[in-house]
């Protein structure tokens, strides 16, 4: 497979080869909290604008499923200092204070308009709004509401599987199937918004298994890049029986082995890694008996749906010991995605701009996770950026004629191989992105063998027979998140250091002089390469670089 933006693979696009062809100047991929704030934006802009969500907008993906806390913060100076200083370190002092800056006043003016558009914030005792955090069911259906009142046309259960490109190697549009329907749908448009999350390898995370990385795929079939993708090796507490990740709750935890003796230094916050050595080898149980019995109602009133696991099955988490897993997370609370190259959230693709989970979160983050609530304020004001950028990039786009061809790759292109089967390709990709020993507590070793069968993975998926209508959502779910381990396992050899969440045992310090950015892309053959980290400031308002 050619790596070459735009490089001819596929014939030229008929409206003949698809069952629905539509056109619009904006096309938004994904449809959660990032892509209805990008088609809000764009539609408000003046843009005929589409919203195609692989499930049904409002309701699939991470947020919809459970509340989220918001990187909200009062137009305080020091308050905002304070914000910032907060996340420097953790991030190995790799976010840029003026991405800070910006997605905190838009967070803020973001938040406003929910409230002023009905969201129910609760009010503290002196009769104000709380706005730190949002319930996603309620968020969601709002979003949804007001995506539908702004004039956006939204495509439900119709997931893309590829990118249109045009001559000059453009993106124009993008192509998909109908999951409930049937048959095939494409979208010429004048650009297009990617905001389909991040990739979560269907670890069974809450809300996570519709997030397999589909929309980095797509972006780097058609030449863009990504960076962060070594920050990539989130994994989140669980009980063992279900797939609720919030880890707040697990901060009045207590853990313990089998026989009860607990486990020195087993915490959420600093201690998951003891709790992922404990689990190579035999159970870890958690109890919350380290909360106070009178916050026991407030706790169950914020996280509802963290107690929906345990009484199903009987078990009083506050006094009952339960057992525990770490269920990646992967790129959906890391900081991994397309790269950005302006304010506009546009990627290195003309026509093509990033927002949420699918992008890049390292200019607030840098290398460490964004968590809750800095994901879901980078989710407001990038979908929000992008859905303007796409926008005034129709405008100045025109009408003029294009002539397109389909940009996909893997699963879609004739190849001589067999046709993949997506059931064994995922149940592969998880083999090595799963395992502990290989990306949690990383080495050149394990990193050098993991990357050696996932490159074979991809000789044989990229030569391979298209899949049949029926098999191809699965194929391509399949190779996006082989190609995200990929990328993710490349990153992380280049960074011969421990910064942020990725740790190396075998480069175990930070170091000074890796203080840069790494952009990754390619698909047969992967590169990365080093770029300066933003610069900081200094009280005194003077640019200075700063030392790690």
């Amino acid at each position: 497979m050619a790596n070459a933006p735009g490089a001819p693979a596929t014939p030229s696009v008929s409206s003949l080869e698809f069952d629905a062809h539509l056109e619009a100047d904006v096309l938004v991929l994904g449809g959660g909290p990032a892509g209805t704030w990008a088609a809000i934006a764009a539609a408000t802009a003046g843009a005929r604008t589409i919203l195609a969500d692989k499930g049904f907008c409002g309701t699939s993906g991470a947020t919809a499923a459970s509340g989220t806390t918001l990187w909200y913060v009062d137009p305080d100076p020091a308050k905002r200092a304070a914000a910032k200083a907060a996340r420097e370190g953790l991030g190995g002092h790799l976010a840029d204070h003026g991405w800070m800056d910006r997605v905190l006043d838009r967070t803020h003016a973001a938040v406003g308009q929910l409230a002023d558009w009905g969201y129910p914030f609760p009010r503290d005792a002196d009769g104000r709004d709380r706005r730190v955090s949002v319930q996603g069911p309620e968020y969601m259906r709002l979003m949804r509401r007001r995506v539908k009142q702004a004039g956006v046309t939204i495509l439900d259960h119709c997931p893309a599987l590829e990118l249109l490109v045009d001559d000059g190697g453009a993106v124009a549009g993008a192509a998909g199937v109908r999951r409930q329907k049937g048959g095939r749908w494409a979208v010429r448009a004048k650009a297009v918004v990617i905001a389909t999350g991040g990739c979560a390898f269907l670890s069974k995370a809450l809300g996570c298994n519709v997030l397999t990385g589909d929309g980095l795929l797509m972006a780097a079939e058609a030449g863009a890049d990504l960076s962060g993708m070594e920050f990539s090796n989130a994994y989140a507490i669980a009980p063992a029986f279900g797939s609720v990740t919030k880890t707040l709750l697990y901060q009045w935890a207590s853990f313990t082995r089998a026989d009860g003796a607990v486990i020195p230094g087993a915490a959420s916050k600093g201690g998951r890694s003891v709790i992922a050595r404990v689990l190579a080898t035999e159970p870890v149980y958690a109890r919350l008996d380290r909360a106070e019995p009178e916050l026991r109602a407030a706790m169950r009133q914020a996280q509802p749906n963290f107690f929906l696991p345990f009484d199903r099955v009987g078990i009083d988490p506050f006094t009952q010991r339960f057992p525990v897993t770490l269920r990646l997370e992967g790129t959906v609370r890391g900081t991994g995605g397309l790269r950005l190259v302006d304010e506009r959230c546009a990627t290195a693709v003309p026509g093509l701009f990033a927002a949420g989970d699918a992008a890049t979160r390292e200019p607030i983050c840098g290398g460490f996770t964004g968590g809750g609530s800095h994901n879901a304020a980078w989710a407001m004001s990038s979908g929000h950026w992008a859905g303007q950028g796409a926008a005034d990039h129709a405008r100045a786009l025109g009408n003029g004629a294009r002539t397109l061809r389909r940009a996909g790759g893997t699963g879609l292109r004739e190849g001589r191989g067999a046709a993949i089967d997506a059931g064994a390709l995922t149940r592969a990709v998880q083999a090595e992105v799963f395992p502990y020993d290989i990306n949690y507590f990383r080495t050149e070793e394990g990193l050098t063998g993991a990357l050696a069968r996932l490159d074979r993975l991809w000789s044989d998926a990229a030569g391979a027979a298209p899949s049949s209508a029926d098999d191809s959502l699965r194929v391509r779910e399949a190779a996006a998140m082989l190609a995200t381990a990929r990328w993710m396992y490349r990153s992380a050899l280049a960074r011969t250091e421990s910064r942020g969440m990725h740790r190396r045992l075998d480069h175990a310090a930070l170091d000074p002089a890796q203080r840069h950015l790494l952009t990754v892309g390619g698909l047969d053959e992967v590169h990365v390469s080093a770029r300066p980290a933003p610069l900081h400031p200094d009280p005194s308002g003077a640019k200075r670089e700063l030392a790690a």
